[in-house]
């Protein structure tokens, strides 16, 4: 059996190999982190005359296209957190020596003492689904700061409308203030022009009536007429709608992928499709947690214990 022993860095990766009883097969080198690079790793496992298994640090981005590489050349491989293999490299010596080629070499040897475990082959569509969670996520999060803004806003510019609709964030409102932002436009705005607007937003819902009454406050608002800020209301919104846009071609893409994954998660009543997926994405393989309680520690859930 060898055992190989990967650190992954920016522009190079730096790799060694061992045998069963600790010896050094291949001496650490460096392999460049492009195809020429990859090929020459390629040479090197290809020339190994017996099973082996590869070890590396979880680096984020850094090691995805080493990864990917393994894969599609058949290639098992297990990640480690570095944190596990920092705790190893002190537990074998006092001295705070660190470099690549010695922690490559510390990977190789910290390989030989777990359950070897290997990335499942169908990872990338693992990965595939955590950069869309993880990036549905963050403008969702961005869509919601800009949504207080837009409740700020108003405050400032219209602060009775609020009081008016049963939410500032629907079509309707939006389309409001997209061509009225601020009380003082919409109480000088044309009726029947703003009615028009109101009713098609709101697909007839919003009447005359609505219009009035909403015209009729705006002329009595307290309301600061402030172009700059109007300026900004206008801008808010066309940002929401654009990230409204995103995230829905987001979600589709996520649904597209968790339809062909039949995953029994998302028949847990309060888990959705879209949670439901970013569970499967964070957590990928459920089988590689022996119990519910290693599962929580993964996730930082579960209580340590420390006594002395």
């Amino acid at each position: 059996m060898y055992y190989i022993g990967i650190d992954i860095s920016k522009f190079k990766h730096d790799c060694a190999v061992i045998d069963d009883s600790g010896e050094i097969v291949t001496p650490s080198w460096s392999f460049t982190n492009d195809a020429k690079g990859f090929s020459q790793l390629k040479l090197l496992l290809n020339s190994l005359d017996t099973e082996t298994r590869i070890g590396l640090e979880s680096t984020g981005h850094y090691g995805m296209n080493l990864k990917l590489f393994l894969e599609s050349n058949n290639f098992s491989f297990m990640e480690f957190n570095p944190l596990l293999i920092n705790r190893f490299v002190k537990s074998k010596s006092l001295r705070k020596t660190k470099s690549d080629s010695i922690d490559c070499m510390m990977i190789a040897h910290y390989l030989m003492t777990v359950e070897y475990k290997p990335y499942p082959s169908s990872f990338y569509h693992t990965e595939k689904l955590k950069s869309l969670t993880r990036y549905r996520f963050d403008k969702v999060k961005e869509r919601a700061k800009l949504k207080s803004s837009v409740a700020r806003l108003v405050n400032i510019l219209f602060p009775e409308l609020e009081k008016l609709v049963s939410s500032l964030h629907i079509a309707v409102v939006y389309a409001l203030l997209s061509n009225y932002p601020g009380a003082s436009y919409i109480a000088n705005a044309n009726t029947e022009e703003l009615a028009e607007t109101l009713c098609t937003a709101s697909k007839g819902r919003y009447t005359k009536s609505k219009t009035a009454e909403i015209q009729v406050a705006a002329g009595v608002s307290i309301g600061s007429k402030m172009p700059a800020k109007s300026m900004e209301l206008k801008h808010t919104i066309a940002l929401i709608r654009e990230l409204d846009k995103e995230i829905s071609e987001v979600e589709s893409a996520i649904d597209k992928i968790t339809s062909q994954m039949d995953s029994p998660i998302f028949t847990i009543p309060g888990i959705g499709r879209h949670m439901g997926a970013m569970i499967l994405a964070e957590v990928g393989d459920f089988s590689n947690f022996a119990s519910a309680d290693k599962l929580l520690a993964y996730a930082g859930l579960s209580p340590s214990t420390y006594q002395s």
